[in-house]
């Protein structure tokens, strides 16, 4: 029996082409999933003046419904202030959305989560389901300041409402879940553990890297690392996304002598495409929640070569991958090294591991998960 209304309230990036609203990937595939659960969805989030990018997808179910606010933030001071003299209208279009709901979810670490939860928690009443998703690094030592105190105030006793994080932490509040981030359908782990079940790891390796390029990303890390491998041992790289040093990284590739294809972004069947044909796939990254991508490697086999930030190092380790301790002595370079030496019958154990690690991250695994413990429901798998 399906559920009645979910809103979700979130910063997810949109754009209008042709009429069509078109949201961030991963979060409207999952939206759209959620959607077989409910006779009602509504997604209240930001709306942009231009072009979508090809990481942006339509909704594919017709009881959805998007709901845009203004877009907001920027990389100055004055930008980020903006968000004060559109909150009034942010908070109107929430309000109005929420009429007749039986569930409700609002997203952050985002700037509106700064006015939105202290609603949600003393202001409005509310005769729904409420929960949180906290998709940020639960430990990042340093966060920006918002991103901080909505950790902190998430964790504090006046919380009444459940809240969903990334990673399994000592002392974690009684209110906070520990959840997987969904991406995987059950015909990509079909199809995946074929693709699995045929790889070889021999060189030439394929390498792929996905998501935004900035040195906290680390793609600048991995071109470092890739100068120290002898070039017989490496078939291609494939760079998937865009950011401020894109141009710097392009540069940087140019005098490796390696085929380094930077693509832009791309839309998620040419991001499987990469993912399955790839043996490693590279993240060096110094702050992360968990990432989806790492998931949807897992589900090809390919061997994740990663550091060991925030709930990455619950999931992945020597088994299944090639965990680089970010504060420890050993340099990315090393870790790519060792990859690269490691014989084909070890690989092929770590491929079978990590393929085995992507059912946890199922559309269904997280609706089973989110009925039993978030929505109190009693579902079955």
């Amino acid at each position: 029996m399906k559920r009645k209304k979910l809103v979700i309230i979130s910063h997810t990036e949109h754009y209008i082409e042709e009429g069509i609203p078109k949201g961030w990937g991963p979060t409207v595939h999952e939206i759209n999933y959620l959607a077989n659960h409910w006779e009602e969805v509504v997604h209240v989030a930001c709306l942009y003046n231009e072009k979508p990018p090809l990481s942006s997808v339509a909704y594919n179910q017709s009881n959805i419904t998007y709901v845009p606010i203004p877009a907001y933030g920027g990389n100055t001071f004055f930008k980020k202030m903006n968000i004060l003299f559109k909150m009034p209208g942010i908070i109107r279009t929430v309000k109005k959305n929420l009429a007749n709901a039986t569930e409700v979810q609002l997203r952050v670490p985002t700037a509106m989560g700064l006015f939105l939860l202290p609603l949600f928690t003393w202001i409005w009443k509310r005769k729904y389901i409420f929960w949180v998703k906290y998709a940020g690094d639960w430990e990042q030592e340093r966060p920006p300041r918002s991103n901080g105190w909505q950790r902190w105030f998430l964790q504090k006793k006046w919380i009444n409402f459940p809240v969903t994080i990334n990673g399994f932490w000592l002392n974690q509040a009684p209110q906070c879940f520990s959840f997987e981030n969904p991406c995987l359908t059950q015909l990509n782990i079909k199809e995946g553990a074929k693709i699995a079940d045929n790889k070889k790891f021999e060189p030439p390796f394929v390498l792929t890297f996905v998501g935004r390029i900035d040195h906290v990303k680390g793609v600048d890390r991995i071109l470092n690392a890739l100068a120290t491998i002898p070039k017989e041992k490496i078939k291609e790289i494939h760079i998937i996304g865009d950011g401020p040093n894109k141009i710097m990284c392009e540069l940087q590739a140019k005098n490796l002598d390696l085929s380094v294809q930077f693509h832009g972004y791309l839309d998620r069947p040419s991001v499987h495409h990469y993912l399955a044909k790839s043996h490693f796939f590279m993240l060096p990254s110094s702050n992360e929640g968990f990432p989806k991508v790492i998931a949807e490697a897992a589900c090809y086999g390919t061997i994740p070569v990663v550091s060991n930030v925030s709930s990455i190092k619950h999931y992945l380790n020597d088994e299944n991958g090639f965990v680089w301790d970010l504060k420890g002595k050993v340099t990315y370079s090393e870790v790519v090294q060792s990859a690269f030496e490691t014989s084909n019958e070890k690989l092929l154990l770590k491929a079978n591991k990590i393929q085995e690690l992507s059912e946890l991250f199922t559309f269904d695994h997280y609706y089973f998960h989110l009925c039993n413990s978030v929505l109190n429901l009693k579902s079955k798998k």
